[in-house]
C-alpha cells in the first residue's frame, strides 16, 4: 500500500502550510498528492505550482469538475500539466453536484453516467493524439454543419497514458468507474463495508475483460494522531458534519445516501437536519464516533499501524493522508507518523 497527501481545497489561507505539507510529503516518499476544486481556487493552477517545487511526487486533481470544462479542455490541462511536471499528472474526475453544477457552472446536472462516459471518451481520444471526432449525445465535434474541423491535440504529454481516476459514491457511478477509469478516488472509506462497493468497481472491470490488478483504489481518510480518540474525532466531526449536511440538498446529498447505507441512517438524518437549520457545532457533535472511527484514522501510533492493515487487507492500493488536526508542525508530524506506522506495520510498498 502507497501513501498520498490529499490538501483538498486551497486558498483558506493556509497556502504556505499547504506547500510545506507537498514538500514534506515528497520527502517522505508519499506517491502522490492531491488537489480539489468547488467553487474557488482551481485544482490545475494548485498543482502546476506544486509540481514545480517537488522532486519526484505525482501531482493529482481530486477532482477537475466535468461540467467546469469541456473534455478537449481537459484533456489540453492534462496534457500540459503532465509535460511540465516531466509525467508526474494524475487526472481524477467528478461530476460534482447539482448546487455547484447548476449554481455555479450552469450546466445541468442530468444523466451524469451518460455524460461522464461521453467525457472520458473525448478526454482519451484528444490525449491519445487522435484528431478528434465524436458524435456522442452530450458532444458533437465537430459540430455539424459549421465550419469547425477534426483537430488534433499539439501537445505531447510526457507519457503514452496519463492515469485516469473517476469520483463515485453511487452503485452505478462505481460501476462506470471500474468500467472507464484506471483508479477510484474514494470518501467516507470504511474498510468493513468496502467489499460493497468494490465489488461494483470489479464488475465494471469485467465488462472490458479486465480485473482489479493494476487499478488503484484510493481514499481519502482523514487522520488525527493523540491518545483522547474524543479529541482527535472533534475535528473531524466537523468535516463529515460538513458533507454528510451540506453538500448537496435535503432531497439530494451523495455522502449522506452513502452513511445511510453504511448502516448510519438515524445519525445521517439528525446530522443533516441540524447542519441544513445552521446549527453546525450541533451537527458535528451529533456525527457518531463510531462513524469517523470507520472512516478515518485516529488515536495512539499504534492504533493507527495496526489499523492500516484493515485498509489494506479491504483492498486499498493508495491511502490518502488527510491532516485536519493541528498546526503546521502538528501536521507535519501526523505525516511522518503515517509514513512510520506503515513501514512498521510491513505494509508499503
Amino acid at each position: 500500500m502507497r501513501l498520498g497527501l490529499n490538501l483538498g481545497y486551497w486558498g483558506g489561507g493556509d497556502n504556505a502550510d499547504n506547500l510545506a505539507l507537498a514538500r514534506e510529503a515528497d520527502r517522505l516518499g508519499y506517491s502522490v498528492v492531491w488537489a480539489a476544486e468547488a467553487y474557488g481556487s482551481d485544482a490545475p493552477t494548485v498543482l502546476a505550482w506544486v509540481a514545480a517545487q517537488t522532486e519526484r511526487i505525482d501531482v493529482g486533481s481530486a477532482v477537475m469538475q466535468i461540467p467546469a470544462r469541456t473534455p478537449a479542455a481537459t484533456a489540453m490541462t492534462a496534457a500540459t500539466l503532465d509535460t511540465l511536471s516531466g509525467g508526474r499528472f494524475r487526472l481524477g474526475l467528478g461530476v460534482s453536484g447539482p448546487q455547484v453544477s447548476e449554481g455555479w457552472h450552469g450546466v445541468r446536472f442530468d444523466r451524469p453516467l451518460a455524460r461522464t462516459r461521453e467525457y472520458v471518451d473525448i478526454v482519451r481520444l484528444a490525449l491519445s493524439r487522435q484528431r478528434l471526432a465524436y458524435d456522442g449525445d452530450h458532444w458533437q465535434l465537430p459540430l455539424p454543419d459549421g465550419p469547425g474541423k477534426s483537430l488534433q491535440l499539439t501537445v505531447h504529454p510526457a507519457r503514452p497514458s496519463i492515469p485516469l481516476y473517476l469520483a463515485s459514491i453511487g452503485p452505478r457511478n462505481l460501476e462506470l468507474t471500474g468500467e472507464l477509469a484506471d483508479g477510484w478516488l474514494g470518501v467516507f472509506y470504511a474498510p468493513e463495508h468496502a467489499a460493497d462497493s468494490l465489488e461494483l468497481i470489479r464488475a465494471g472491470r469485467e465488462k472490458t475483460g479486465a480485473t482489479l490488478d493494476g487499478f488503484d483504489v484510493v481514499p481519502t481518510v482523514p487522520v488525527a494522531v493523540g491518545d483522547d480518540l474524543d479529541a482527535c474525532a472533534a475535528p473531524i466531526r466537523a468535516y463529515s458534519a460538513l458533507y454528510l449536511g451540506g453538500m448537496g440538498s435535503r432531497q439530494q446529498n451523495f455522502y449522506n445516501a452513502l452513511a445511510v447505507r453504511m448502516g448510519f441512517g438515524a445519525a445521517a438524518r439528525a446530522v443533516q437536519d441540524l447542519f441544513l437549520d445552521r446549527k453546525h457545532r450541533e451537527a458535528a457533535a451529533a456525527v457518531p464516533l463510531e462513524f469517523v472511527d470507520r472512516t478515518a484514522l485516529i488515536g495512539p501510533p499504534e492504533r493507527i499501524r495496526d489499523r492500516l492493515h484493515a485498509y489494506a487487507e479491504s483492498g486499498v492500493t493508495t491511502l490518502s493522508v488527510a491532516a485536519h488536526a493541528g498546526d503546521l508542525d502538528q501536521r507535519m508530524a501526523t505525516l511522518r507518523t503515517v509514513a512510520e506506522a506503515l513501514d512498521a506495520a510491513g505494509l508499503a510498498s
